[in-house]
């Protein structure tokens, strides 16, 4: 259970008591087989809050809603052996309104927003510069060829390719250097700039 999910529950049962006046049980949950239930059960409802959003965010912020109102309505449940469906049920409630309220907070306008198309190039384009590129990388000498890898690929900064290789950050600077002046003048890749 996450510590979110606690701070829920722990919030749930506050207002549970506060509405009727009376404290049931002691710590955070009045009903510890509530909390049983979310420990053992959450991954299977979390994996179907999720199916259920698009954002994995709100597939956790849906599945609390539910057990807020699971816990809340905790003590009218009669068959705690169908406890799975009364969340879902409430899973898809709460996604249901929210689908809801979504709507009408949006509104028709005039003219339709186009968004700026970007120009996608040929991916076989691209997979043939890929290709020349791992080509002319692979004719540079062994450790040249790591520190651009390192640098350029694994995106590690010069500190952080020197201390890798156990060489100085000068180093890395001078042989990266040699290996980009070796890959501008590579006949492969010449055709490609």
């Amino acid at each position: 259970m996450t510590a979110s999910m606690v701070s829920v529950c722990t919030s749930a049962s506050k207002a549970a008591t506060r509405g009727t006046g009376t404290t049931r049980g002691t710590g955070p949950f009045a009903y510890p087989s509530f909390a049983s239930y979310v420990r053992a059960r959450q991954p299977v409802l979390l994996r179907t809050a999720r199916s259920l959003t698009a954002n994995p965010s709100d597939a956790e912020d849906l599945l609390q809603t539910a057990l807020t109102k699971t816990y809340v309505a905790w003590d009218r449940i009669e068959d705690h052996r169908a406890l799975d469906g009364y969340v879902r049920r409430a899973l898809l409630n709460t996604r249901t309104s929210q689908w809801r309220k979504r709507k009408v907070d949006e509104f028709a306008c005039d003219e339709l927003p186009e968004p700026e198309v970007t120009p996608v190039g040929d991916p076989a384009e691209h997979q043939v510069l890929r290709d020349a590129m791992w080509r002319a990388i692979m004719k540079l000498p062994d450790r040249q060829r790591a520190m651009v890898v390192l640098r350029y690929y694994e995106d590690l900064s010069e500190v952080q390719t020197a201390e890798v290789l156990g060489v100085s950050v000068g180093t890395v600077k001078s042989a990266v250097s040699r290996a980009l002046g070796k890959l501008r003048e590579d006949p492969e890749l010449t055709p490609v700039r």
